[in-house]
Protein backbone atom coordinates (compact mmCIF):
# COMPACT_ATOMS: atom_id res chain seq x y z
CA UNK A 1 0.00 0.00 0.00
CA UNK A 2 1.17 3.51 -0.86
CA UNK A 3 -0.56 6.54 0.66
CA UNK A 4 0.08 9.58 -1.53
CA UNK A 5 -0.50 13.29 -1.04
CA UNK A 6 -0.95 15.30 -4.23
CA UNK A 7 1.50 17.96 -3.01
CA UNK A 8 4.95 16.38 -2.97
CA UNK A 9 8.25 18.30 -3.06
CA UNK A 10 9.71 17.15 -6.39
CA UNK A 11 6.86 15.39 -8.20
CA UNK A 12 3.11 15.58 -8.07
CA UNK A 13 1.35 12.73 -6.30
CA UNK A 14 -0.59 12.05 -9.48
CA UNK A 15 2.61 11.72 -11.50
CA UNK A 16 4.08 9.42 -8.84
CA UNK A 17 1.02 7.16 -9.08
CA UNK A 18 1.14 7.29 -12.89
CA UNK A 19 4.78 6.14 -12.86
CA UNK A 20 4.62 3.51 -10.11
CA UNK A 21 1.22 1.84 -10.50
CA UNK A 22 2.07 -0.01 -13.75
CA UNK A 23 5.20 -1.42 -12.09
CA UNK A 24 3.63 -2.23 -8.72
CA UNK A 25 0.46 -3.96 -9.85
CA UNK A 26 -0.15 -5.65 -6.50
CA UNK A 27 0.09 -2.32 -4.64
CA UNK A 28 -2.90 -0.19 -3.69
CA UNK A 29 -2.40 3.57 -4.16
CA UNK A 30 -4.60 5.74 -1.95
CA UNK A 31 -4.61 9.52 -2.28
CA UNK A 32 -4.83 11.34 1.07
CA UNK A 33 -5.09 15.07 0.42
CA UNK A 34 -6.91 18.34 1.06
CA UNK A 35 -7.82 18.72 -2.64
CA UNK A 36 -11.46 18.12 -3.52
CA UNK A 37 -11.12 19.58 -7.00
CA UNK A 38 -13.00 17.24 -9.37
CA UNK A 39 -10.32 17.55 -12.03
CA UNK A 40 -7.68 16.35 -9.56
CA UNK A 41 -9.92 13.50 -8.34
CA UNK A 42 -10.54 12.21 -11.86
CA UNK A 43 -6.89 12.65 -12.84
CA UNK A 44 -5.69 10.71 -9.78
CA UNK A 45 -8.14 7.88 -10.43
CA UNK A 46 -7.18 7.76 -14.12
CA UNK A 47 -3.50 7.63 -13.10
CA UNK A 48 -4.14 4.46 -11.08
CA UNK A 49 -5.26 5.53 -7.60
CA UNK A 50 -7.41 2.89 -5.90
CA UNK A 51 -8.96 5.36 -3.47
CA UNK A 52 -9.26 9.07 -2.69
CA UNK A 53 -9.54 10.27 0.89
CA UNK A 54 -9.70 13.82 2.19
CA UNK A 55 -7.59 14.90 5.14
CA UNK A 56 -10.68 16.72 6.44
CA UNK A 57 -12.36 13.34 7.08
CA UNK A 58 -12.52 12.01 10.62
CA UNK A 59 -9.45 9.96 11.64
CA UNK A 60 -11.52 6.79 12.02
CA UNK A 61 -12.90 7.28 8.46
CA UNK A 62 -9.37 7.65 7.09
CA UNK A 63 -8.24 4.53 8.97
CA UNK A 64 -11.28 2.61 7.69
CA UNK A 65 -10.50 3.75 4.13
CA UNK A 66 -6.90 2.60 4.38
CA UNK A 67 -8.06 -0.74 5.80
CA UNK A 68 -10.60 -1.05 2.98
CA UNK A 69 -7.90 -0.41 0.35
CA UNK A 70 -5.62 -3.01 1.94
CA UNK A 71 -8.45 -5.53 1.55
CA UNK A 72 -8.87 -4.74 -2.15
CA UNK A 73 -11.53 -2.05 -1.81
CA UNK A 74 -11.74 1.39 -3.38
CA UNK A 75 -12.27 3.88 -0.54
CA UNK A 76 -13.64 7.35 -1.17
CA UNK A 77 -14.32 10.10 1.33
CA UNK A 78 -18.02 10.94 1.52
CA UNK A 79 -17.52 14.31 -0.17
CA UNK A 80 -15.59 12.68 -3.03
CA UNK A 81 -18.21 9.95 -3.48
CA UNK A 82 -20.92 12.64 -3.60
CA UNK A 83 -18.88 14.62 -6.14
CA UNK A 84 -18.46 11.54 -8.37
CA UNK A 85 -22.14 10.65 -8.20
CA UNK A 86 -23.15 14.24 -8.96
CA UNK A 87 -20.85 14.27 -12.00
CA UNK A 88 -22.83 11.39 -13.48
CA UNK A 89 -26.20 12.93 -12.62
CA UNK A 90 -25.68 16.24 -14.38
CA UNK A 91 -28.75 16.67 -16.58
CA UNK A 92 -28.30 17.22 -20.28
CA UNK A 93 -28.48 20.92 -21.04
CA UNK A 94 -28.50 22.83 -24.29
CA UNK A 95 -24.98 23.38 -25.55
CA UNK A 96 -23.49 26.64 -24.39
CA UNK A 97 -20.73 28.30 -26.34
CA UNK A 98 -17.56 27.55 -24.41
CA UNK A 99 -15.03 30.32 -24.03
CA UNK A 100 -11.94 28.60 -25.51
CA UNK A 101 -9.42 29.72 -22.88
CA UNK A 102 -11.50 28.30 -19.98
CA UNK A 103 -11.58 24.70 -18.79
CA UNK A 104 -15.00 23.01 -18.73
CA UNK A 105 -15.19 23.46 -14.93
CA UNK A 106 -14.22 27.14 -15.15
CA UNK A 107 -16.98 27.55 -17.74
CA UNK A 108 -19.47 25.93 -15.33
CA UNK A 109 -18.40 28.33 -12.59
CA UNK A 110 -18.73 31.35 -14.89
CA UNK A 111 -22.14 30.19 -16.13
CA UNK A 112 -23.43 29.89 -12.56
CA UNK A 113 -22.02 33.31 -11.69
CA UNK A 114 -23.97 34.66 -14.67
CA UNK A 115 -27.09 32.98 -13.25
CA UNK A 116 -26.59 35.02 -10.08
CA UNK A 117 -25.18 32.34 -7.79
CA UNK A 118 -22.80 33.38 -5.04
CA UNK A 119 -19.68 31.29 -4.36
CA UNK A 120 -21.20 29.35 -1.44
CA UNK A 121 -24.23 28.36 -3.54
CA UNK A 122 -21.91 27.49 -6.39
CA UNK A 123 -19.82 25.24 -4.14
CA UNK A 124 -22.92 23.37 -2.98
CA UNK A 125 -24.31 23.12 -6.52
CA UNK A 126 -21.07 21.70 -7.94
CA UNK A 127 -20.30 19.53 -4.91
CA UNK A 128 -16.93 21.18 -4.26
CA UNK A 129 -15.50 23.30 -1.46
CA UNK A 130 -15.89 27.05 -1.15
CA UNK A 131 -12.09 27.43 -1.40
CA UNK A 132 -12.04 25.44 -4.64
CA UNK A 133 -14.76 27.72 -6.06
CA UNK A 134 -12.67 30.76 -5.11
CA UNK A 135 -9.67 29.28 -6.96
CA UNK A 136 -11.80 28.71 -10.07
CA UNK A 137 -13.13 32.28 -9.91
CA UNK A 138 -9.56 33.63 -9.66
CA UNK A 139 -8.58 31.55 -12.70
CA UNK A 140 -11.60 32.80 -14.68
CA UNK A 141 -10.80 36.43 -13.84
CA UNK A 142 -7.18 35.94 -14.82
CA UNK A 143 -7.93 34.19 -18.11
CA UNK A 144 -10.63 36.70 -19.10
CA UNK A 145 -8.46 39.63 -17.96
CA UNK A 146 -11.20 41.03 -15.73
CA UNK A 147 -11.23 42.27 -12.14
CA UNK A 148 -14.82 41.71 -11.09
CA UNK A 149 -17.75 39.37 -11.30
CA UNK A 150 -19.68 41.93 -13.34
CA UNK A 151 -16.92 42.17 -15.96
CA UNK A 152 -16.67 38.37 -16.14
CA UNK A 153 -20.44 37.98 -16.57
CA UNK A 154 -20.48 40.65 -19.30
CA UNK A 155 -17.76 38.76 -21.21
CA UNK A 156 -19.72 35.53 -20.75
CA UNK A 157 -22.94 37.08 -22.06
CA UNK A 158 -21.15 38.69 -25.00
CA UNK A 159 -19.69 35.31 -25.90
CA UNK A 160 -23.10 33.61 -25.72
CA UNK A 161 -24.26 36.03 -28.38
Amino acid sequence: MVIVDLELPKISGIELIRQLSPRLIETAFVVLTIHDNPDKVFEALRAGANGYLLKSAKPNEIAAGIRQASEGGAPLSQDIARLLIKSFQTPATPQKKEIPCLTPRESQVLERLAQGMVPKELAYDLGISYETVREYIKAVYSKLHVRSRTEAVIKYLEHQG
